[in-house]
């Protein structure tokens, strides 16, 4: 049983397991994300095997890699939407800023009114894009990366999540519009959610998040003068 846990499969298959079974809970409970149950179907396993969480990140390492090109392969959908995409420049532009202004502000706010401390502003400001540039963020900063981490997380999930139905009950059922509030606010969680709607929000929602990516590193600059 040992040498079956600690071999390079097992987390493999639980991963792929967990996601499999996540995705046929999400057909019949439609609000429930699979990143959520397939991420509580995984901590439930390791926590019944006892099994240490550092070996099962070692143990998936293929499955990181694989991020990289997954990551490159969004910008298949953005060629094929270029045309669309240089109609609606100026909405991807304001929309961008805007989304990048809002996520920094609504993080300080909520450190403000939850009362938390210097550390948690500085990792919960750049919440709103993805964990590796995130992470870079808070470390200039000041801030704890493992926090920025857990704050891009879950602002994504949530975004993923809630998301949809918060659009379409504002009125946002244009793909195009439907893609850059995702992407602009819950990056790669509302990418993949944005991909599911259509093609179209797809493309909007992987561009919007990777200038957000851009533009909010670039507002962090005289954050960063100000702060130190």
């Amino acid at each position: 049983m040992n040498d079956f846990l600690h071999d390079p499969l097992f987390g493999l298959a639980l991963t792929i397991g967990a996601y499999a079974a996540a995705r046929a809970i999400h057909r019949r409970v439609r609000w429930l994300h699979p990143i959520l149950s397939s991420s509580a179907i995984i901590l439930i396993v390791l926590g019944l095997l006892r099994f240490n969480i550092a070996d099962y990140q070692s143990e998936i390492g293929m499955l990181t890699v694989l991020l990289g090109p997954a990551t490159v392969a969004l910008g298949v959908p953005i060629y094929k939407h270029r045309r669309l995409i240089r109609e609606r420049m100026k909405s991807v532009f304001v929309s961008v800023l805007a989304g990048s202004v809002t996520g920094i502000a609504s993080a300080a706010l909520l450190v403000y009114i939850a009362r938390g401390s210097h550390e948690v502003l500085l990792s919960m400001l750049p919440k709103s894009v993805s964990s590796p540039i995130g992470i870079e963020i808070s470390r200039t900063l000041g801030g704890t990366p493992e926090l920025s981490v857990m704050f891009s997380v879950v602002t994504g999930v949530l975004g993923g999540v809630a998301g949809p139905l918060f659009l379409r009950r504002a009125g946002l059922g244009d793909p195009v519009s439907f893609g850059l509030a995702m992407g602009g606010a819950a990056h790669g969680f509302g990418t993949a959610r944005s991909l599911q709607e259509s093609e179209t929000a797809g493309s909007f929602s992987a561009l919007a998040m990777g200038l957000s990516g851009i533009v909010t590193s670039i507002l962090f600059i005289p954050l960063y003068l100000w702060l130190g």
